[in-house]
């Protein structure tokens, strides 16, 4: 019987740290914002230093938008972008990177710029 307690708990302790990756914080422009203007910036927010490895910025058709990475790959709590000037539009932020104990993470929020 007191093995199995042992397991359990040790499992839950597995379990624990298995989820205990680095996590979006917040971003500017927040997820879902409607903005009248091109952001000045593009900027994330992690809770444990992340190292982004990608970040790109895609219209609603899919395009690629050019963006100027203002972090470099250290790993670090905040990344930060300068997008060149959009359109009116829906834009989408997709980004992977690794957390500081080496787990893969990715991520995406998007904005919207109207007319």
């Amino acid at each position: 019987m007191k093995s199995r307690l042992v397991i359990a708990i040790a499992a839950m302790l597995v379990s624990g740290a298995a989820l205990a990756h680095s996590e979006r914080e917040g971003t500017t422009p927040a997820d879902g914002a409607l903005l009248t203007e091109t952001p000045e910036m593009i900027h994330m927010v992690f809770d444990d230093p992340m190292r982004v490895t990608m970040a790109r910025l895609v219209n609603a058709d899919g395009a690629e938008m050019p963006m100027a990475r203002g972090s470099g790959l250290e790993p670090s709590l905040e990344f930060h972008a300068e997008p060149e000037s959009l359109a009116p539009g829906r834009y989408t932020v997709e980004w992977r990177g690794l957390a500081s104990d080496g787990h893969p993470m990715q991520g995406s929020f998007s904005f919207q710029i109207a007319d």
